[in-house]
């Protein structure tokens, strides 16, 4: 055998085949491979669907996937067989290759590398361009949905006369073909040209002609498509005036036309529109002339006349026509924009009168007497008594309250209210099983009495504690839904839940019909990789009945229920037919009201108490158009999500329920239990506030002048300068009301100064036939705003021997919510004062209240008025000392009086030092503290008074001594 080389030599070894078990092997690897990755991306899909079928919201789910389906389907294969036609079109119309020049030399190589693969090439290409298009137009199934099932405003815009329809759910979805369209033509042309300079039908730097009859042809007529869809795009643009933003000096977010608009830019859209269309026939002209000489010609003209006509000739007219008098040319145009704008936010109805603000003084007494009617004082400040709640009411360490409490009406009072919800943080031992099997609920609603607080300081509770074995509740307690709730929880299985701790430990088993089932290893298999937890897959704690809960806090599963509404960032509980429920309110929006000035919802619902206290609107959308068209409720046991309407008359609503049908109640399925704790948003009553600052003036010149302009006065009572102040729900009246009104209300001031401009109340009660009804009172005097009526409240010798007496206890002030109430010609206003210690919380401590300019600072409210009225004198200062005084003060002469106020006295230091116990506060013993201080304030109380009654019945000047006496008592009294 001849040598063949270097290298080893001998037998060869034959590799044969792998035998079939092999085979078999790599072949069943490779299937459960594939099987996994398409599980893995099958999970999210399906646990998705688990969830819309556990909570009755399937058809949503069914509904917005065929949408995007059925998007990404006809939109990806339109690019892909325009853009695969076009290179298909383009290979098909290249010339023969003969005496090739050295740039088609160049370019053979890369046909001849092609050439094997020129099928494989143009279906890749198509299926790229058309995935990224189908991708892209399945996030418009808002957009479609809108336009398929658009229901009429029923108003029609001031230039167009098209109903407003058009312009909410007609346009967008034009635009959003225009623009396929154009991204189709443009990537068709590149494609084709690519393909015609690679086969030689375009060349560069070759001599002779640059294109061939052929490609000249094509491209001219892809050239045309273009502009002819440009001449859409202007057609298009003349409607988008009326819903266009620009900068004016009238307001800061314009939006509709505005006199260039009406009087330039309009015709000149209108003349390009011609010009597109003549130039468009030019490109198909080529297909007979085979010349790009005319259509260059004309697209050349085309451009020009855009900065001609659309640029410069507009610039023109605002230079030499309306600024010389913009304020007479634009007049029309700002009425449209006022008119549309209150429409639009639906304050147009809104009731505006002039108001003195000074009351014309009188007879004082009346005064005093019609302050106790004019509102219901909410002292009980939600923002300020959390920790309160959470110390006397948390238990334990796994629950918690919110850092804003809600406001709420039981029994015609208004009430504070929070939910004991699950804190995860204050589980004693983490690990899987107590993360999400044994703590999975909060428990119980905790209420107070709005306008009052015990001797102490502290809450009126009317709803508290745990329940004993014998004392449940009439109401489902048990929270496992809500604000605070984030985690997932897997409940009714063998693993049982902690209930609450009261007298020994209590298990409970959900018996809700909320959650996903888990019995199905399918769906614990799916959950496992949704939520990266092997365990949810094989642990024992999971068996049949177990059901995993999760999207838990109301916003998260009325967003999902119904993704086509912006939600409110204050959900609220509360207690309806014994059951917990979430009320959550719910707005439909458009940005396409032509003519109405848009706003950025988080921005305009910002406010002193969304820094890590309240959250804004779930949304940051811009809008020009708002309803608070659905009220949701959210059951905080099962989880099961309502959505009723409310808004019967709003056409986007409408549209939507035509989208979903069955998924919105009627509003006549409202209870009337329901209907009662139902209210008027916050965060539309921020929106609407925020455009009244401007159009409450109805007169063009007077707006466009901004003489009468408003602003949202900061909050008086932070230390952050340029937060808003919140508004404040509040049963009061306003002038002409006989009754008081659960109301929501907030103050201006005029822009720029820290007078009061105005005082605005809207009727918040549901039940109420002026619901929804907004007063505006514009002040005519020179009345003092809230940030000065704090600073004279500041500047007292009360206030600073109090703040300084707080800072040698080691206790800081913290000011309540500045109310302001309408009184007889006047503004009165109150201010809580609340006490707080390092290790403490907060105790209402003193009173402010202003009205007409003077300002008292007292322990109690009715001091407060009585010293602003001139009804009692006022101690010279005010004391700190405990309710029940102490042995450096004056005793009482009556030895019942006494002695219950030395019983007083030792309660009050009892319940200090169970707050200063080592270890940390005793809780138990604190609340029987606080029991014998009411106890012996209330033998205090009975005592004095029979000892008033004897005093009364003694002749005049035989006093035995406790005539003198009586001030004292009284004072210490009221100061408890």
């Amino acid at each position: 055998m001849p040598d063949r080389g270097g290298g080893p030599t001998g037998p060869r070894i034959r590799v044969g085949r792998p035998s079939r078990r092999v085979r078999t092997l790599l072949l069943t690897l490779g299937v459960l491979a594939v099987l996994a990755m398409l599980f893995v991306m099958f999970a999210g899909f399906w646990t998705d669907w688990l969830w819309y079928r556990s909570v009755h919201y399937s058809s949503v789910f069914t509904t917005t996937l065929w949408t995007k389906i059925g998007l990404f389907a006809v939109f990806g294969l339109l690019m892909a067989l325009a853009v695969g036609f076009n290179i298909w079109l383009a290979h098909r119309l290249r010339p023969p290759l003969s005496a090739m020049s050295l740039e088609q030399q160049n370019l053979d190589r890369y046909r001849m590398g092609i050439a094997p693969y020129k099928t494989w090439v143009l279906v890749a290409v198509s299926a790229i361009v058309g995935l990224i298009a189908g991708a892209s137009a399945s996030g418009q199934w808002r957009t479609w949905l809108l336009y398929a099932n658009g229901v009429k405003f029923g108003e029609k815009d001031p230039q167009f006369h098209k109903d407003v329809s058009f312009f909410a759910f007609d346009l967008p979805w034009y635009r959003f073909l225009l623009s396929f369209g154009f991204a189709a033509a443009v990537l068709s042309l590149i494609a084709a040209a690519l393909v015609h300079y690679l086969y030689g039908g375009l060349r560069i730097t070759s001599p002779g002609s640059r294109a061939t009859g052929a490609a000249t042809g094509h491209l001219s007529v892809l050239l045309g498509i273009f502009v002819a869809l440009k001449a859409v795009a202007y057609w298009l643009d003349r409607y988008g005036l009326a819903v266009k933003e620009s900068d004016f000096k009238a307001t800061d977010s314009w939006t509709g036309l505005r006199y260039v608009d009406a009087n330039a830019y309009l015709p000149a859209k209108t003349i390009l529109f011609c010009i597109a269309v003549i130039c468009a026939g030019l490109f198909f002209a080529t297909l007979w002339r085979r010349t790009w000489q005319l259509p260059v010609i004309g697209f050349g003209l085309m451009v020009l006349s855009a900065v001609l006509i659309g640029g410069l000739y507009p610039a023109i007219v605002q230079k030499f026509q309306v600024q010389p008098n913009e304020q007479a040319k634009e007049a029309p145009y700002i009425q449209k924009n006022i008119e549309a704008t209150r429409k639009a936010y639906g304050i147009d109805d809104a009731e505006v009168k002039d108001y003195a603000g000074q009351g014309t003084g009188g007879d004082k007494t009346k005064l005093r007497a019609a302050a106790e009617s004019a509102a219901s004082y909410r002292l009980l400040d939600p923002n300020i008594i959390s920790p309160t709640f959470q110390q006397l009411e948390q238990k334990r360490k796994y629950y918690q309250f919110p850092a804003t409490l809600d406001v709420d009406r039981y029994d015609g009072q208004d009430t504070v209210v929070g939910l004991r919800e699950l804190n995860i943080k204050g589980i004693p031992k983490h690990n899987w099983i107590n993360d999400h099997f044994t703590y999975t609920h909060g428990y119980g609603v905790i209420t107070a009495k709005g306008t009052s607080t015990d001797a102490n300081g502290s809450p009126n509770f009317t709803e508290s504690g745990l329940p004993t074995r014998g004392d449940q509740k009439t109401y489902q307690q048990r929270i496992y839904y809500g604000e605070k709730t984030e985690q997932y929880s897997i409940v009714g299985g063998p693993q049982k839940e902690l209930d609450y701790e009261a007298n020994g430990e209590k298990t409970t088993s959900f018996k809700g019909k909320g959650g996903v089932d888990l019995s199905n290893p399918v769906n614990r298999a799916a959950y496992a990789l949704t939520f990266g937890e092997p365990q949810i897959l094989y642990s024992g704690a999971i068996g049949k009945g177990s059901k995993i809960l999760y999207n838990r806090t109301p916003k998260e599963r009325v967003e999902a229920v119904a993704p086509w509404l912006t939600i409110d960032g204050d959900a609220y509980p509360a207690v309806i037919d014994g059951r917990i429920q979430w009320i959550v309110d719910a707005y439909t929006t458009t940005n396409g009201y032509p003519y109405a000035s848009r706003t950025t919802l988080g921005d305009t619902t910002a406010d002193s108490l969304t820094d890590g206290q309240r959250e804004v609107v779930a949304q940051q959308n811009k809008v020009n158009y708002i309803r608070n068209s659905v009220k949701a409720t959210v059951d905080a046991y099962d989880g099961t999500v309502d959505l009723y309407e409310w808004d019967t008359e709003d056409p986007v609503l409408k549209t939507w329920k035509k989208a979903f049908p069955g998924t919105v109640k009627s509003k006549d399925e409202i209870s009337d239990s329901l209907m009662e704790h139902l209210r008027y948003p916050q965060d539309l009553f921020k929106v609407q506030r925020e455009l009244l600052t401007r159009y409450h003036v109805t007169n063009p010149t007077q707006f466009y002048s901004g003489s009468d302009a408003w602003q949202v006065p900061n909050d008086p009572t932070t230390t952050r300068g340029d937060s808003a102040v919140p508004p404040y729900y509040l049963s009061m009246k306003m002038p002409g009301q006989t009754e008081q009104k659960f109301s929501l209300t907030t103050t201006f001031t005029p822009s720029g100064r820290p007078n009061l401009g105005a005082f605005m109340a809207v009727d918040a009660d549901a039940a109420s036939k002026d619901y929804g009804k907004i007063r505006l009172l514009r002040v005519t005097k020179d009345v003092d705003g809230p940030e000065q009526v704090q600073n004279k409240l500041n500047s007292l010798n009360k206030v600073a021997t109090f703040v300084r007496d707080l800072k040698g206890a080691d206790s800081s002030i913290a000011y309540g919510n500045m109310l302001t109430v309408p009184l007889e010609g006047g503004m009165l206003y109150i201010e809580p004062v609340y006490a707080q210690g390092r290790n403490a919380y907060p105790l209402l401590k003193r009173v402010g209240v202003s009205y007409n300019g003077k300002t008292k600072f007292e322990n109690t409210l009715g001091e407060a008025l009585d010293a602003v009225f001139d009804q009692t004198k006022a101690p010279d200062a005010p004391s700190e000392e405990p309710p029940g005084g102490d042995s450096s003060r004056p005793g009482s002469t009556n030895p019942s009086v006494q002695q219950a106020l030395d019983d007083a006295q030792k309660a009050y230091e009892e319940g200090q030092k169970a707050l200063q116990a080592e270890g940390g506060p005793d809780w138990s013993a604190y609340e029987q503290a606080q029991k014998d201080l009411k106890a012996a304030l209330d033998r205090a109380d009975k005592a004095q008074k029979a000892a008033d009654a004897q005093q009364d019945q003694k002749p005049e000047g035989g006093s035995d001594g406790q005539q003198d006496q009586k001030p004292e008592e009284k004072g210490r009294s009221e100061e408890s």
